[in-house]
């Protein structure tokens, strides 16, 4: 008799992990435990919907540092507002969402790609375009190893390109869209507005707004020492950036020869790496003759937070337009999971 409870106790203890199991991996059904080791399980299933997402750190080739980024690998029949609530459960800076369509159509257009922060929908953005390009190229079969890959954002087709091998991180260039000039911003207003001296400013360069796809007002600080300081207030930033031309401040310090340290305060945080940001960057730098036109120039953000990111730009000047901006890094994958949806 003993025996014979002892085979009925592990037999059920098997069938309830069993379910468990199920219950986590594959379906979604809502387990009442019993009471008793020996009672039924009483299980409803209920549809789900699984959502495949992938995360990896952009700007660094080292895993745990850079920029991090949730890809979602095919956001099927997903809601915009659903897209938000995933972007805001994700908690970083920027998530990606891939809407898969027909091979032929995805190669002339670009794969659709959709770029959300906890907050809103963004029309453009570095690091999600050099991430989810990445992630493209090395988890989609059709894709798999190509030298370049497009994607359709909100802001037009951007393209990013690999070089043919590569192992580990990976590392890609993106080109974006030829940057806009804006508005001509006060040194002392925008000092006040960042939380800053207007003395921490480099008083010979100008500030301006400038834009590759997303708009970024260039604030250049005197030095690294300088723009350590930074302690940018919400309520301030935003009265400033709400009547201006700029979405965010980007701010920057010469901290050697081609070498800039960058800052991006935004949302009450700090984003370790800002490519859409270091774009508008390098062309306000070789537009004003603090860079050389074509010549690489590294930039490096996220120190501040102990996320430090490897960002390399470049663009072209003629002397009338700034074009071919081009910014690259490396991205490493770290982590992939589910999110389930009813």
């Amino acid at each position: 008799m003993v025996q014979q409870r002892q085979q009925q106790h592990i037999h059920t203890q098997v069938e309830v992990e069993r379910i468990i199991v199920n219950f986590r991996i594959v379906r979604a059904d809502r387990c009442v435990k019993p009471k008793l080791r020996t009672s039924p399980v009483f299980c409803e299933t209920i549809a789900m919907r699984a959502f495949h997402y992938h995360l990896c750190d952009v700007f660094t080739s080292t895993p745990f540092a850079g920029n991090q980024l949730a890809v979602f690998e095919d956001v099927g029949d997903l809601s915009a507002a659903e897209m938000q609530a995933l972007a805001k459960e994700t908690n970083l800076s920027e998530t990606t969402f891939i809407k898969r369509r027909r091979i032929e159509f995805e190669r002339q257009r670009g794969v659709r790609v959709r770029i959300f922060t906890t907050e809103e929908e963004l029309p453009f953005a570095g690091h999600p375009t050099l991430g989810t390009a990445t992630f493209i190229r090395g988890y989609l079969p059709e894709y798999a190893g190509s030298d370049a890959i497009k994607l359709e954002l909100n802001v037009g087709a951007v393209t990013v390109r690999f070089p043919a091998e590569q192992q580990g991180a990976v590392h890609g260039e993106m080109t974006q869209p030829d940057p806009v000039f804006g508005a001509m911003h006060d040194h002392n207003t925008v000092a006040k507005a960042i939380g800053v001296s207007v003395d921490d400013l480099a008083l010979e360069m100008p500030v301006q707004t400038v834009s590759t796809g997303m708009p970024f007002c260039i604030v250049p600080f005197r030095s690294i020492e300088a723009l350590s300081r930074l302690r940018s207030q919400g309520a301030s930033v935003e009265d400033y950036l709400r009547q201006s031309d700029a979405k965010f401040f980007y701010c920057i310090a010469p901290e050697l020869k081609n070498v800039w340290r960058a800052r991006m305060q935004f949302y009450n945080g700090e984003d370790p790496a800002t490519g859409s940001a270091a774009g508008c960057a390098i062309s306000y730098l070789v537009r004003h003759g603090f860079a050389v036109s074509d010549e690489q120039v590294h930039i490096r953000q996220g120190i501040e937070i102990k996320r430090p990111s490897s960002i390399e730009v470049r663009a072209k000047f003629d002397g009338v337009s700034v074009r071919e901006v081009r910014v690259a890094g490396s991205t490493i994958f770290v982590a992939n999971g589910r999110f389930f949806l009813e």
